[in-house]
């Protein structure tokens, strides 16, 4: 058995970074960005009205004001602004040249069809100014960004309409297991239905991978087999569920190696998640996932995620932040480093969910995020500023 850490630093020494394409910036969502997106213009491109009004000499303002053109965004001013002039102009508009201020409609008042006055004595500009908010050739995007909403208006604004982004990692997800049936399924008997695959075929798709389900493979080494091996050529990634532990029936380590595999752990002294297994054949990776559904669901979150991490270029994935716990959190064994469901209280504390082990599926529903606990303690006191990694 490895520490936590060690497991961590052996993933990381075996990624492979991926190629990459152009998609449609519409298509661009949860992709990873592969390269700077640089603004081709500055913004605003010219200086425009920030309110509708007049625009104007600051000079003149408490003075009556012939009003000598009307400019609506999206056309170009005809005519420059003189002593005791303005021009009504609306928000966005381009500023005419000889003004140097936009005095707001609300405080205006029309003295006959082209004249004006102001009915304050001072304003301010009510002007944006060219190239205040970007510059040509300034970084909006940086590369290794997953992209979300936030970014494509910077995107578009950009006229990147086709970004360059990293290709999906293929995953391959098997579940083994004869006590397993698909969800549809009514369990009999000693069965369990099959969450794992949905779940791990969820996270999968949630991080920019492209999952592919082989199915539930019962507890044969034939079947096992012919499903890594399928897998295998088809996938950046493998995933199997169940069969990795030490019973008469987990074969999915010794079949991992007749196909080609080679194996850098098979536990990790984590909890839950002890029965971990990683290997390499060529540039494709194979896990072995623990078949209770929480030890699979956190074991992808903060083990599986450091590959694809690397795989697709990706920076800062992991989002980890402080908060005081709200309760005593306490736990019977310390051997190993745990991860433990939480949720953060209006109030900004972090709560442990009640949580009663790595079958506890439903105990995820309401998490918000992991509560880190240290091998060698048994208790986080109540106030305690812990570490909580978000989940997305």
């Amino acid at each position: 058995m490895i520490k936590f850490e060690h497991a961590i630093d052996i993933v990381k020494q075996n990624i492979v970074l991926l190629g990459t394409e152009e998609v449609d910036i519409k298509e661009s969502l949860n992709r990873v960005l592969r390269q700077d997106v640089l603004s081709d213009l500055n913004m605003p491109p010219f200086d425009k009205s920030a309110m509708d009004g007049y625009a104007c000499r600051m000079s003149d303002i408490t003075n009556e004001l012939e009003v000598i053109q009307t400019i609506p965004a999206g056309f170009t001013p005809t005519k420059a602004i003189g002593e005791n002039q303005c021009a009504k102009i609306m928000t966005g508009a381009k500023i005419p040249e000889g003004a140097d201020c936009v005095i707001i409609v609300e405080d205006v008042e029309e003295i006959s069809d082209n004249k004006i006055r102001y009915k304050k004595d001072k304003t301010s500009s009510n002007i944006c100014y060219l190239g205040e908010d970007v510059v040509t050739g300034q970084k909006l995007v940086e590369a290794g960004t997953r992209i979300t909403s936030k970014q494509i208006g910077a995107m578009a604004l950009s006229g990147c309409v086709k970004p360059v982004v990293s290709v999906k990692p293929k995953i391959g997800i098997i579940a083994t297991g004869d006590e397993i049936v698909e969800p549809h399924l009514i369990p009999r008997d000693s069965q369990i239905r099959n969450s794992n695959a949905s779940q791990l075929y969820a996270q999968s798709l949630q991080f920019g991978c492209g999952p592919i389900y082989y199915g539930i493979v019962e507890d044969t080494k034939e079947a096992i087999t012919n499903a890594v091996e399928k897998a295998k050529e088809e996938n950046d990634v493998v995933l199997l569920t169940g069969g990795v532990s030490m019973g008469d029936f987990d074969l999915v380590p010794g079949i991992l190696k007749e196909t080609g595999f080679e194996l850098f752990f098979q536990k990790v002294a984590v909890q839950p998640g002890k029965p971990t297994v990683f290997g390499r054949a060529n540039d494709t990776f194979v896990f072995g996932l623990p078949g209770n559904p929480v030890s699979s669901f956190i074991i992808f979150e903060v083990i599986v995620k450091e590959l694809l991490t690397g795989m697709l270029g990706l920076k800062n994935y992991a989002a980890i932040v402080k908060a005081a716990l709200s309760k005593d959190v306490r736990r019977k064994k310390n051997e190993r480093l745990a991860w433990l469901p939480a949720k953060f209280l209006p109030n900004g504390l972090v709560e442990k969910i009640e949580y009663h082990g790595s079958a506890h599926i439903t105990s995820l529903t309401e998490a918000d995020g992991l509560i880190f606990v240290p091998a060698g303690l048994y208790e986080l006191k109540k106030g305690m500023k812990i570490d909580v990694r978000q989940l997305q």
